[in-house]
């Protein structure tokens, strides 16, 4: 898909497979080999430098890819050397030490780089990183000691046995970076472009030598092959590694931890087959033979089983990270939140819904006080809730909780005790936002014990607040009912009645304010409760009542004026009834006595 998609990576695979017949059968390629190796220098140059400047990149992977490209512009610098030489008649497979200086020196800034990157992972998962890594590099080691180490010291020169040990010494460290960064969880590659890289950056180093040594005999052609080929890999894995990284095809950091790599069974397979050759090279009887067989049925055997159970494992964490996203889903979704709490209060847990709730970052607050975004009016509430949590085990109470915001949101929470759980060790408080459910009962609440028009309590309410009082308190109800208010609605229309009772609601509330409750027990009626008050007090409240409603309203196109005849009784609240039945008759007559008044002056 990638090929068929990507020209650049299409052409650099097709270079790499019509190379095979250009040199196996084409003139001239002593000097096309440096001129093609100088040219793949160049293109990895530029490919890594892409992988730098491409956006999302993290520092430590931008680090890594400005040293690759450091490393790709010295061996261009090499190569190119080389190239000059060879196109003035030095011989092509005699390398200079200045190209293998300028190599060594971009291997060394690549190595560094590759050695200094964090590896990632904590605690076993570190550990088991090394194990992988040591398997995979001891392997590497016994196959340069077969192929390359072994045959110079045993019979090579000096200088021939330096070189294949500094040869194997710089593959191993190579290896061993390459290694290191594959097993990282936070490698600044994927999986197939880093194994394909590591493929590359080894047959570079080992591919002729080795084709030399298996070859009985010297082919330049093929050698030269050897060496070119793999120097392709490098480029198609950085080609490949940013058409990943452009689409944003990626594995999660949660897979990669859970994936078991198979490179150190590789490993080991590769080191039994190579036994097997070495065997075959020697002079062994049977006894060797069936010791060797046993070795590899052993081996083989364990491996399988292995590869089983870590195929059981790998089910098993996908079945496990499915239900996690399946549990993480509802809870971010879900109208309830839940919180744990450890047993001072501190937040140990949020789920991602409380984002809603109380307006938290990423569905967590972890380690701040509960307790502290509770509302100061229900801290009695919520003390009698953890009473009622430790004699039942669960217990629910609305409270209100402080949102981000800064407002506090109504909530009905349900909190189960346990603390004594060994997988929970906390308090769990699921919790749902019922503020519009809340406001919605508060206003019909309202509008069930107040009046509409004025908002004052109607009669009900009033009954409830006369309940209320202290029972050897003494306690006056006034009964208030305009004079004059029909003329109003006769001459000015009910609209303007309607502004003479918003009015005359606002004068008498002002006027008693706390002290008492003002109440519109219909049409141009009201009441006064005043707790803690005798007749005498009630009467004075009363005339100055009087004389605030009698002042002029103005109301839509005019200015009115009305009286109030007041009547008072006093008692205590258990005979309610009786006083506002007494405030009524005595409201009644002064109202008569003052038509009356009037009747006579005219």
């Amino acid at each position: 898909m990638l090929t068929r998609l990507d020209p650049v990576l299409s052409a650099l695979v097709a270079l790499s497979i019509l190379m095979i017949p250009w040199f196996l059968f084409a003139p001239g390629i002593d000097q096309a080999l440096w001129i093609l190796q100088t040219a793949i220098d160049l293109i990895n140059v530029a490919m890594a430098w892409r992988l730098y400047r491409q956006p999302g990149t993290d520092r430590y992977a931008r680090r890594f890819w400005i040293a690759v490209a450091a490393a790709m512009g010295f061996s261009a610098m090499a190569d190119a050397y080389q190239t000059a030489l060879v196109l003035g008649g030095h011989p092509a497979n005699d390398v200079s030490v200045v190209q293998s200086g300028l190599v060594v020196a971009g291997m060394v800034i690549a190595v560094i780089t590759m050695l200094f990157h964090p590896l990632g992972g904590t605690g076993r998962l570190r550990l088991r990183l090394w194990l992988d890594a040591a398997t995979v590099l001891t392997a590497v080691a016994v196959f340069l000691w077969y192929f390359l180490l072994a045959g110079e010291f045993s019979g090579g020169q000096t200088a021939n046995r330096l070189a294949a040990a500094a040869t194997s010494a710089v593959m191993l460290l190579v290896t061993f970076a390459l290694i290191k960064l594959l097993f990282s969880t936070n490698a600044p590659f994927q999986q197939l472009p880093g194994m394909i890289g590591a493929l590359g950056v080894t047959g570079t180093a080992v591919a002729a030598p080795l084709a030399a040594l298996l070859m009985e005999r010297s082919d330049t052609r093929l050698i030269y092959l050897a060496q070119l080929v793999p120097c392709l890999f490098i480029p198609i894995s950085l080609r490949i590694q940013e058409i990943l990284n452009r689409r944003k095809i990626d594995v999660p950091l949660a897979a990669r931890r859970r994936r078991f790599s198979r490179m150190p069974y590789a490993a080991v397979v590769g080191t039994q087959l190579l036994l097997l050759l070495a065997l075959s090279q020697v002079v062994a009887d049977l006894k060797i033979w069936g010791v060797a067989a046993g070795v590899l049925l052993s081996t083989g055997l364990v491996l399988v089983r292995q590869q089983a159970a870590f195929h059981d494992n790998e089910r098993l964490l996908a079945e496990i990270s499915r239900r996690d996203e399946w549990f993480g889903a509802l809870a971010q979704h879900a109208s309830d939140t839940t919180v744990v709490t450890n047993g001072s209060q501190r937040v140990t847990y949020a789920s991602p819904s409380a984002v809603r709730l109380l307006g938290l970052q990423d569905g967590d607050d972890t380690g701040n006080d509960l307790g502290g975004r509770i509302h100061a009016e229900d801290m009695p509430l919520v003390a009698e809730l953890f009473t009622r949590m430790q004699a039942e085990g669960t217990a629910g109470a609305e409270v209100r909780l402080l949102h981000a915001d800064g407002t506090y949101h109504w909530t009905h929470v349900v909190g189960t005790d346990l603390l004594a759980n060994p997988n929970i060790r906390g308090l769990v408080w699921n919790g749902r936002d019922v503020t519009e459910a809340r406001q919605l009962q508060d206003e019909l609440r309202h509008q069930a014990t107040h009046d509409v028009l004025t908002g004052l309590a109607n009669r009900h309410l009033l009954q409830q607040r006369m309940l209320t009082v202290e029972a050897d308190l003494p306690v006056s109800i006034l009964v208030i009912d305009l004079d004059g208010f029909k003329q109003v609605n006769d001459v000015h229309g009910h609209h303007s009645g309607d502004q003479v009772l918003i009015a005359v609601a606002e004068r008498l509330t002002g006027i008693v304010g706390d002290a008492g409750t003002v109440a519109r027990l219909g049409g141009d009626e009201f009441a006064v409760i005043l707790p803690d008050t005798d007749t005498d007090r009630g009467e004075t409240l009363a005339a100055v009542l009087s004389r605030v409603v009698a002042e002029p309203i103005p109301v839509t196109g005019a200015v009115v004026t009305v009286g109030a005849s007041i009547g008072v009784s006093s008692g205590t609240p258990a005979e309610a009834e009786r006083m506002l039945r007494e405030a009524d008759d005595a409201m009644y007559r002064r109202k008569q006595s003052r038509r009356n008044l009037i009747g006579n002056h005219g």
